[in-house]
């Protein structure tokens, strides 16, 4: 991951449609659930995983695992981690350390994820991130350690980072919790439950933000071999269980992807994302739904995920499920002929910045017109006879708006990234494979492999 990137980025139109063969990098979402999995089960044995994201998320939650005592030897470049444990560590402690000082940067999955897990230790444990972090919310999270007998502390007002968990492992009970903040709540929860000393039942109460997160998270439990059912609104995990896999591999990322798809849906080209089907545990892969609703073509191939552009019509789009491509919904939508409207996303307000907010004021700069509600937004492209224009995009720290962002350059000239090296967050090398759509103009070939 050690890219250095200029302090702005200017991005250069293409002068014809984007075509190529993208792979893109790993999941941080599958690989972060992995990491904790795959730690949790080395009293049973070590694991290999195979297609791990270089990224400061993922980076963050390995410095966190071998801080709790866990044993993870990467290689970044090919790609792959062995977790385990050290010898003559004691098998009957699921977090092998009794003390530890975490710090998440702005990682939500490890923040909310190691802080369920760190239920399951005995002893004291203090996590933190960067200012941002330290705005986004946890409480919902920390209620339900509490009931469960774990003793957690938010030192900042209002119930966010940085905590501090004094425990004697996990006990079960049933247990009620908000469903509309962030999903990731009730998955740190789902990951680390089995491996508590009783049955653990959650109700949830209210509609489920990011639901494919969820069931992504229920699908890797059972395929590690843990045992989780589902009747209504209630979770049931029986526990104690011990599960491991000696090998897991991870797919390529569908957010990473996405921003593939719709380059080739604005510019009418074809781009084919390898590696990634319908029956992806991503649930990121119904934004190709959203494209051929405005009238880009999806084909499913054995090679992979192929999108045709085509003359594009706006939407309106209930995309609670698929959030983390709102920003990248809301670029194609100014090429599209009519107004986009996107609803019920009223939780990204609480990412890694307020990204309805954000997006509404980027967008604006280059020439949409942008209504913002608490849940979303609506985005008009310009009229006949107006041009959407160049403009410097702030990205506010956030990975997604800079990714999102910069697809505006390929059709836009004048379109300035700032702080574009944010992007090392989940996708380092992001512009490196965003230029190769321009090699592929020059050289007229159709693929590429990732930077």
């Amino acid at each position: 991951m050690n890219r250095i990137h200029p302090n702005e980025l200017a991005i250069k139109p293409l002068d014809r449609p984007a075509i190529g063969v993208c792979p893109v990098p790993g999941s941080k979402s599958i690989g972060n659930r992995a990491l904790i999995l795959a730690a949790l089960g080395t009293d049973l044995g070590p694991c290999t995983l195979s297609g791990l994201l270089d990224s400061e998320d993922t980076r963050v939650m390995v410095d966190s695992l071998r801080r709790l005592g866990f044993v993870v030897e990467v290689d970044w470049s090919g790609c792959q981690a062995n977790i385990s444990r050290s010898l003559g560590s004691d098998p009957n402690r699921i977090i092998p350390a009794s003390k530890a000082a975490l710090f998440v940067q702005n990682s939500g999955t490890t923040m909310r994820f190691v802080t369920a897990m760190c239920a399951l230790g005995t002893g004291e444990y203090s996590l933190d991130g960067n200012t941002r972090m330290r705005e986004r919310p946890i409480a919902e999270l920390l209620g339900a350690l509490r009931t469960l007998g774990v003793a957690t502390f938010a030192t900042e007002p209002g119930h966010f980072p940085p905590l501090s968990i004094q425990s004697n492992g996990l006990r079960g009970g049933k247990i009620s919790m908000r469903a509309d903040t962030s999903s990731q709540f009730l998955s740190g929860l789902m990951l680390a439950a089995p491996r508590g000393s009783a049955p653990l039942e959650i109700v949830l109460e209210g509609k489920l933000v990011s639901e494919p997160y969820v069931e992504m998270t229920v699908q890797m439990l059972k395929a590690w071999g843990y045992s989780i059912t589902r009747n209504g609104t209630t979770w049931t995990i029986p526990a104690p269980q011990k599960a491991q896999l000696p090998t897991y591999a991870i797919e390529p990322d569908a957010s990473a992807a996405s921003y593939f798809w719709a380059a080739s849906a604005m510019t009418k080209g074809e781009i084919t994302v390898p590696g990634l089907g319908w029956d992806s545990l991503q649930g990121d892969v119904l934004f190709l739904k959203a494209l051929e609703q405005m009238g880009a073509k999806v084909i499913q191939a054995k090679a992979g995920i192929t999108v045709q552009g085509g003359d594009l019509q706006g939407i309106d789009i209930d995309m609670n499920a698929i959030s983390d491509t709102v920003m990248t919904l809301g670029v194609v939508a100014c090429f599209a002929k009519g107004p986009t409207h996107i609803r019920n996303v009223g939780h990204i307000r609480h990412k890694e910045t307020d990204r309805i907010c954000a997006l509404a004021n980027e967008l604006r700069k280059i020439g949409a017109t942008v209504a913002t509600t608490d849940d979303g937004l609506l985005i008009t492209p310009p009229c006949p006879g107006q041009s959407l224009r160049g403009a410097r995009i702030k990205t506010y720290d956030d990975h997604r708006m800079a990714m999102s962002l910069s697809l505006a350059g390929l059709k836009i000239p004048g379109i300035v990234i700032e702080d574009p090296g944010c992007v090392g967050k989940t996708y380092p090398g992001f512009f490196e494979d965003l230029d190769q759509l321009r090699v592929f103009q020059n050289r007229g070939d159709s693929g590429f492999g990732q930077a």
